[in-house]
């Protein structure tokens, strides 16, 4: 029997949407933040709460109809409780960004996982998505303070918002090595970061313009998500340790970490199946840890939704590349 090829390079960026009101909220956010502290500004995040419910009508739908794949209420009560989620890990990055984790209960499970893979040498790759925080994972900086933690990232999808929060630590710039900057010097910031031992953070739940994508099974229907991480793991003989910062309420997250992949080779003739495989066991560890903490997922966009074409090159057509 044939198979589909599920590989396809990705046309569109669903998360490329303009920031609107952010830009506004993040500044009254991180301002506030820093007047009067956290337990006063929380009371502020209800009317922010409320002003995107009204005035975002692609993200309010967009969140409507994640519950409801989910199994959740997908009233307005849900929808709401799902944006105030995301405020409070937004304002929860002021005090990570300004002040560390001593603020904040983090319990941290499964971290033996990552350290086992890192006493081996080599380096790592940490596999997010946008759930929770996934800057809480820094934890990893205060139980090795000299290990090399360089997260890939798109700055150009939340330049405003990411401006205004990295002013406040401007130290965080070091530890990020951007998607689409020169092709061959990505390649060489990846590189030097294996080479060293150091750990490599992607979020594996966002496609971008021309990057090679892959279908998966997701929430009882087909979505895409990015190649990249494979096989940027594959070319730079990276294991591959999932890690989830999940926001419990108040100020408790829980840190989870759990082995992927202790090696992932993806084969040039056996490319295409061993993209989907890798990419379905991604999306069913997502689901598992979305389904305990279903307002933890930041993806205000359909993101089961084919859009129509947009040129581009980044991550995973360089990876794709380097591995054909």
């Amino acid at each position: 029997m044939m198979r589909r090829n599920t590989t396809r390079t990705a046309t569109a960026t669903p998360g490329r949407r303009p920031e609107g009101g952010g830009r506004f909220a993040i500044w009254l956010i991180r301002d506030a933040a820093r007047l009067f502290g956290r337990r006063f500004v929380r009371a502020f995040l209800y009317p922010i709460t409320l002003y995107f419910y009204l005035r975002r009508g692609v993200e309010r739908r967009a969140s409507a109809a994640y519950l409801a794949r989910i199994g959740r209420p997908a009233g307005r009560l849900a929808v709401l409780a799902h944006l105030h989620a995301f405020a409070s890990v937004v304002l929860d990055r002021v005090f990570l960004l300004t002040c560390g984790f001593a603020p904040f209960d983090i319990r941290v499970h499964g971290y033996e996982q990552l350290q086992a893979q890192l006493e081996r040498g080599g380096g790592a790759m940490l596999l997010g998505a946008h759930v929770g925080s996934f800057e809480t994972l820094n934890v990893l900086k205060q139980e090795r303070p000299q290990l090399v933690l360089k997260f890939v990232m798109d700055k150009l999808q939340t330049q405003a918002c990411n401006g205004l929060l990295y002013s406040l630590n401007p130290d965080v710039g070091a530890q990020i090595i951007e998607v689409g900057s020169d092709p061959v010097d990505f390649a060489l910031q990846l590189q030097a970061v294996a080479q060293g031992g150091g750990v490599i953070g992607l979020l594996g739940d966002r496609i971008r313009a021309g990057e090679l994508a892959v279908s998966a099974p997701f929430l009882g229907a087909p979505a895409d998500f990015p190649a990249a991480p494979y096989l940027i793991a594959s070319m730079l003989k990276l294991p591959i340790v999932l890690g989830f910062g999940i926001y419990r309420g108040g100020n408790r997250y829980d840190l989870h970490f759990e082995l992927f992949a202790a090696e992932l080779r993806i084969e040039r003739g056996q490319r295409d199946a061993q993209l989907r495989a890798a990419a379905q066991r991604y999306a069913a560890r997502l689901e598992h840890y979305l389904r305990t903490a279903p307002y933890n997922w930041f993806n205000f966009h359909d993101f089961w939704q084919r859009a129509a074409a947009v040129p581009g090159v980044d991550a995973g057509r360089l990876a794709d590349r380097a591995a054909a």
